[in-house]
């Protein structure tokens, strides 16, 4: 890549962390709970707010907040194999700190955990489902981070692995990186893709603006 960006924004679960074995056993475990087709709730669940996943999914008479603090909980309670994607600490800490922003669809408490069982140290902007009323695909978090940076959207690479983050990404007019550490079946997009970090380095130039090189 030949362009230079302002700031990255990166999406947690899957991008910069694996968590994806603690979210498969709770989300799974309230389906079943409530039987509803745990195929078709893991189709579409990653990267959304888990409030809007259970208001599209609970059946009539449950109550979604008392049902999402639950969830929130038994996520909060499992993160004993949550780890890093490949090289994604050591990537994020040699980023300059006003340069970088998480961007989740977790709330901040689940967030926080999962960051810290992966051993990665958070940014000083992330912005996480507590912050927006629109989820992904909506823009907003991309472009709320972005203004905190004090960034255009436009000058920033987003970096995600799911399709709802992916088109906020788009919506947001970043450029988008995707990472497919997690992924068991190829995904189709136009955005450039790697697996993981490894092989990934930036360079800073004199303005503070971020450079990608790979190899």
């Amino acid at each position: 890549m030949t362009r230079r960006y302002a700031a990255f924004l990166f999406d947690m679960d899957g991008t910069l962390i694996n968590s994806i074995p603690s979210a498969v056993r709770a989300w799974t475990a309230w389906a079943e709970r409530h039987g509803i087709d745990v195929d078709e709730l893991m189709a579409v669940m990653h990267g959304v707010r888990a409030i809007e996943t259970i208001r599209r999914f609970a059946p009539p008479g449950v109550d979604p907040q008392a049902e999402f603090e639950g969830l929130l909980q038994a996520e909060i309670d499992d993160v004993a194999d949550v780890v890093e994607i490949a090289g994604a600490g050591a990537f994020t800490a040699a980023l300059p700190r006003e340069r970088w922003a998480i961007v989740t669809s977790a709330p901040r408490s689940l967030a926080e955990v999962r960051l810290r069982a992966a051993g990665l140290i958070p940014p000083a902007v992330m912005i996480t489902a507590d912050d927006v009323t629109r989820g992904k695909p909506a823009p907003d978090c991309f472009l709320m981070a972005a203004e905190r940076l004090g960034v255009a959207a436009g000058d920033c690479l987003v970096w995600e692995d799911a399709p709802a983050g992916i088109a906020a990404g788009e919506a947001a007019g970043a450029d988008v990186m995707v990472i497919t550490a997690t992924h068991h079946a190829p995904l189709e997009t136009r955005h450039g893709a790697v697996a993981d970090y490894g092989a990934l380095r930036v360079e800073v130039d004199g303005d503070g603006n971020l450079l990608l090189h790979a190899g």
